[in-house]
């Protein structure tokens, strides 16, 4: 039987343990249906929702309950009395289940009084007593009224006169009715509750005791009660002796009145006593129990020892887990029934189908075996249906034909005695036949001991009758049987395919129909909200709470409430920005990471995110923010008046992310340790430094020299291998912290560290600058270009870089590597024609020069003007200053150079052949 209301022990703890709210005031007040009222409460930051149910409960909950859309008339009225009033005491009248509220003091107090008993009430009265509005209005007696306007009776409440008397409780014993439990007899006269009265009397051995005397049959008394009765002294065979049994009863009493006392002192815990159930499931499949949740308890009774049961801290929160879990039980039990249900209509659907193939597996072995009998007997069954058809035949009557049968029967004829029935309406007769060679099969019994139980049951054929057709002859009627064996057999295989899909189809729409059970709506169990959930607010990647207002009234009550002396005001001058406040309650300074996602955080709720404004914000101490204005101007709400230095901060990104919040388990915490610490300016470096390291060892530096033409001289193979090594190996060992230094042509060391006794007038670290391209994921790695110019030669490319990201590189007026190659092209291809046959060549023609490109004749007119005065000498001398010409060979600088003035005559640099 499932507690549904407070006994008096209940109303006496949960009266205990809610004494913290008194001091609380009502914040708002809700009705769930028009007996169940929530009163939510708040203190500070603290805030609790106080249930009252008429006549059954009262106590605080966590869990959301569905409220009423629109409130009550008896809300409305509870809003207009209580609202913003102060919870000053909570109490129980008397030792009666009734409890009064008050809420306010002296003139201005007003009380709600909660009933617990019967069908319980609720009263709302001022601070006289008088009833200003009631749930239940009511008349008892003739003089005692329940409705507006009249007092309340505050003196109707049982008083507590702590323990009753030996006297009365033998009064109490004696006006018992025969049959009646001690409990049953002690109720009256005790006010502790049926489940504390239970406890003391298992405790000093009285549980179970009956009042002695016979059962009255009188006629006037209902069926029920009289079988109640005749129920309860079979169960409760033990009898009350009032001689011994009193003195512990007495014991019990004091017990009961103790843990009363206690009770009035101390909270209590909290206890579910449960019911374990077999859950149903599909066969096959593991057992599987649920718990269903009986009573509550602020004790664990000792009636109770040994069933299920949950604990809890306190006895309302136990209260509050079994009235929430009470619809969903219900409903968990009302689906638990329809799984049944469900699972039985599959069982029967199997038990039926293995019934009918059962039942055809049957019929092919009884056919079988009539087939085989009137084989063996085939002469018998043959004289008998002749004898049959003669007196057929010859005009008899059926009642003739009958007598015919019997007096040959008593002549022991053995084709008559074969006979058991005629069924000449049908023309058939029923002939008792058995196997004439079973005496052989018992002769070989011993030689088949091996043999399977089945294969014994196969051949050995039984005595039995066996209907036969009077027109067909006995080869005939076995073949018949044989026949209706076969389509037994077909039929047993049509129904065990059809079976399977029926069964199929069974399980199928079990499944579905406990999936549709099993999708059910519980009450949901509402997440404690913090304080400052209620603004806009983050955690900085520092691990700083940061708030912001909504609008201009929360942007009062941050400033107002929640700034502390040792926190930051972040702002932006723009229309509509947040006041957002950086929580510091360690004090010092707040890094300069957090300060911008301040600023991001209140410039993005400006009017800055639709207009797509980047601006700049700005952040002061909390000492500088003051809501006095100057004198004659006044600050409107949420508008406050900055004192002293403002410090902006950089042009913020209008960027906002969301993020989700997950709890770690304990396993989890040591992993994540620090990750959200404030960073210092080396470690910055580090992490950037290895995540640029990690993104180079991804992508390998793939460095390409294009070239115009390939040629197989070793002098420009080395002249391209020199421009190799004076670039990239440098700027790779630069990074990977290389210990081999590389020479180039002239000696000295390029892109690497020195050893601290060498001077070489090349700075040992030089600047290297890397980009990465993150869309190809190709690494660019150029070294300085003061020691790229020092070590590399005349044809190599000087690269300058301005401060940003794009370097500015300075070329030759005409680049000598693809003069080179052009040369050395056609200093190829002639070889190649004098290798060729001799043969009378035909007369070339004079060449002509190469085709210019837009832009290039006008170029080259003015470097032929610029240095037409220039000599060999001058030209060669300028080369060696600007040092353009490379490390190379004094041989090949010369015939160079001989070859470009040889060509300083013709149309620009045009092409030259090699000598």
């Amino acid at each position: 039987m499932t507690k549904t209301r407070f006994n008096t022990y209940d109303v006496v703890c949960s009266v205990t343990e809610l004494q913290k709210l008194v001091g609380m005031r009502v914040n708002q007040i809700y009705d769930i249906d028009n007996k169940t009222y929530l009163i939510r409460l708040a203190r500070n930051e603290e805030k609790v929702v106080l249930l009252l149910e008429s006549g059954l409960r009262f106590h605080t909950t966590s869990f959301e309950w569905p409220k009423n859309m629109a409130p009550s008339g008896f809300t409305m009225k509870l809003r207009k009395h209580l609202k913003n009033k102060r919870l000053e005491s909570l109490q129980q009248l008397g030792v009666d289940r009734i409890v009064d509220f008050q809420f306010g003091s002296g003139e201005a107090a007003y009380h709600i009084v909660l009933e617990l008993y019967d069908r319980g009430n609720i009263l709302l009265t001022d601070c006289d007593l008088r009833i200003l509005n009631i749930l239940r209005p009511h008349v008892e007696g003739e003089e005692l009224r329940f409705a507006v306007r009249e007092k309340y009776p505050r003196d109707r409440a049982k008083q507590d006169n702590g323990p009753p008397s030996m006297e009365q409780i033998k009064e109490a014993i004696q006006k018992a009715h025969p049959g009646d439990t001690l409990r049953t007899a002690l109720n009256p006269v005790l006010e502790y509750g049926a489940s504390v009265i239970d406890h003391v009397l298992h405790k000093h051995g009285l549980f179970g005791c009956r009042i002695g005397g016979e059962i009255p049959n009188d006629p006037a008394l209902p069926k029920k009660v009289k079988k109640k009765q005749k129920n309860l002294a079979k169960e409760f065979s033990k009898v009350f002796d009032m001689e011994t049994d009193l003195a512990p009863l007495m014991s019990a009493i004091n017990d009961a009145e103790s843990m009363l006392r206690a009770a009035q002192k101390e909270p209590s815990p909290g206890y579910i006593i449960q019911k374990k159930e077999l859950k149903p499931v599909k066969e096959g499949e593991k057992e599987e129990y649920y718990f269903t949740n009986l009573e509550y308890q602020p004790y664990l009774y000792n009636q109770y020892q040994g069933e299920p049961y949950k604990q809890f801290d306190s006895f309302t929160t136990a209260v509050d887990e079994f009235y929430s879990s009470l619809e969903s039980q219900k409903i968990d039990l009302k689906a638990f029934a329809q799984e049944r249900e469900a699972l039985k209509k599959l069982s029967n659907v199997k038990t039926d189908h293995a019934k009918r193939i059962e039942e055809l597996t049957k019929v092919q072995l009884g056919d079988r075996k009539k087939a085989e009998l009137i084989t063996r007997n085939q002469d018998l069954v043959d004289k008998a249906l002749l004898a049959i058809q003669s007196a057929l035949a010859s005009q008899m009557s059926w009642t003739d034909i009958q007598d015919l049968v019997k007096a040959a029967q008593a002549n022991k004829d053995p084709v008559a005695s074969c006979i058991r029935q005629l069924k000449l309406e049908i023309n058939h007769i029923s002939l008792y036949l058995a196997d004439p060679y079973a005496f052989l099969d018992e002769g070989n019994s011993d030689e088949d001991e091996e043999s399977s139980d089945r294969e014994e049951d196969e051949e050995k054929l039984e005595p039995m009758v066996v209907d036969v057709d009077l027109a067909l002859t006995a080869f005939a009627n076995a073949r018949r049987y044989y026949d209706q064996r076969r389509f037994a057999a077909k039929k047993e295989q049509k129904t065990i395919e059809s079976s399977s899909k029926a069964l199929k189809n069974a399980e199928r729409k079990t499944i579905q129909t406990l999936k549709d059970v099993r999708t059910q709506t519980t009450i949901s169990k509402v997440r404690k909200v913090y304080w400052f959930e209620k603004f806009y607010w983050f955690v900085s990647s520092e691990n700083y709470l940061v708030i912001g207002g909504r609008d201009q009234q929360q942007n009062e009550l941050i400033v107002k409430r929640y700034m502390r002396p040792t926190d930051i005001y972040v702002h932006a001058e723009i229309q509509g920005a947040s006041s957002v406040i950086i929580k510091n309650p360690a004090g010092g300074e707040i890094p300069p990471k957090t300060l911008l996602e301040a600023g991001t955080m209140a410039i993005s709720y400006s009017v800055a995110w639709d207009a797509k404004v980047v601006t700049s914000a700005y952040w002061v101490r909390s000492e500088q923010v003051s809501k006095t204005a100057p004198t004659g101007e006044y600050l409107t709400t949420g508008s406050f008046m900055i004192r002293g230095r403002k410090n902006f901060l950089p042009p913020c990104h209008l960027v906002l992310g969301l993020s989700f919040l997950f709890k770690l388990e304990d396993s989890s915490v040591e992993r994540h340790r620090g990750e959200r610490r404030v960073r210092t300016f080396d470690e910055e470096s580090v992490a950037s430094k290895d995540e640029v390291q990690s993104e180079i060892s991804d992508h390998p530096v793939d460095q390409e020299i294009e070239l115009d033409d390939e040629s197989d001289n070793d002098g420009e193979n080395k002249e391209m291998k020199k421009m190799e090594d004076a670039s990239l190996p440098e700027t790779v060992k630069k990074l990977s912290i290389s210990e081999e230094p590389t020479s180039d042509a002239s000696g000295s060391q390029s892109g690497a560290e020195e050893e601290p006794e060498k001077d070489s007038g090349v700075p040992q670290f030089p600047d290297t600058h890397v980009k990465v391209e993150h869309d190809t994921g190709k690494v660019s790695v150029k070294a300085d270009p003061i020691l790229q110019r020092l070590t590399s030669g005349a044809d190599a490319d000087s690269v300058v870089f301005l401060g940003d990201e794009k370097p500015y590189i300075i070329q030759p007026s005409a680049p000598r590597i693809k003069q080179i190659s052009k040369s050395k092209q056609k200093a190829k291809d002639k070889e190649q024609k004098a290798k060729q046959k001799q043969a009378p060549a035909p007369k070339e023609e004079p060449q002509k020069p190469g085709q210019l490109k837009r832009g290039q004749r006008a170029k080259m007119r003015k470097i032929k003007e610029k240095y037409k005065d220039q000599d060999d000498e001058d030209r060669k001398l300028i080369m060696e200053i600007l040092k353009s010409a490379g490390n190379r060979k004094p041989d090949e600088e010369t015939k160079e150079d001989d070859d470009a003035a040889a060509d300083k005559g013709k149309a620009g640099f045009s092409k030259r052949t090699p000598a």
